[in-house]
């Protein structure tokens, strides 16, 4: 299958290289391909220039979000939170119409005055937004309503989505929500590919809404464990 990753972040990354190595046509999409391979500093969560990622998988073609997504049969979103919307926006709905797009972006703002701030070892924990009454994978959806949006992969980290295996035998759940059955059992077959045994469809896509505000409980479990790879089993 012909797959678009869109974003070059170390999420974005993972499920490139693994895709690849399952025999997907892979193409990464970023907002300016000149300007990500230029880059020599590592992002401000410390993952190294994706010129180092793009030497080390020279069959990864890296393109514009545009020509990635119009070239994909099935979009993968890893567009930081803040900007999704808008880069998606600008890809054009005509480049993603009646395609399934899978989107595991969390709507943080790392730039936030807070009255009760949350410390964490890397700074101040951002905020959500948008939160309890909206979500990030509702606002895609309602910006692109020809496209078919899936919000999974949200709950875990992206090395760990595309190898289950590495926390507990893979004995954990992962969950998706939407509102079209077909884009729900593409994503969940992408998954079982993976190595997910227990996937868990939530509903609907407002469902998005609890998936994306887990992200404050992740990485308050993170935090206790010290930041070791977990994963979360739903029991019934």
């Amino acid at each position: 299958m012909k797959i678009a990753v869109l974003g070059t972040g170390a999420g974005a990354r993972c499920h490139a290289a693994k895709l690849t190595e399952l025999g997907h046509q892979v193409t990464v999409g970023t907002r300016d391909p000149e300007i990500t391979l230029a880059r020599t500093e590592p992002d401000m969560m410390g993952t190294a220039p994706y010129s180092a990622f793009a030497a080390e998988h020279p069959g990864i073609p890296l393109t514009t979000f545009a020509v990635a997504a119009a070239a994909g049969e099935l979009v993968i979103n890893g567009i930081d939170g803040a900007n999704a919307v808008r880069a998606l926006g600008a890809v054009g709905a005509d480049a993603l119409a009646g395609k399934t797009l899978i989107d595991y972006a969390v709507p943080y703002l790392y730039q936030h005055e807070s009255e009760h701030p949350w410390p964490t070892p890397w700074g101040v924990m951002p905020v959500l937004d948008p939160v309890d009454t909206d979500s990030l994978g509702e606002r895609i959806q309602r910006a692109l309503p020809g496209t078919k949006v899936v919000k999974a992969f949200v709950t875990q980290e992206q090395e760990t989505v595309v190898d289950p295996a590495r926390v507990g035998g893979g004995d954990h759940t992962m969950f998706v929500a939407g509102d079209h059955a077909d884009a729900k059992a593409t994503a969940t077959e992408l998954l079982r590919a993976y190595g997910w045994r227990d996937v868990l469809d939530l509903g609907p896509l407002t469902a998005a809404r609890g998936m994306e505000m887990y992200a404050h409980m992740h990485m308050a479990i993170g935090l206790a464990l010290d930041c070791r790879p977990f994963g979360v089993k739903v029991v019934r």
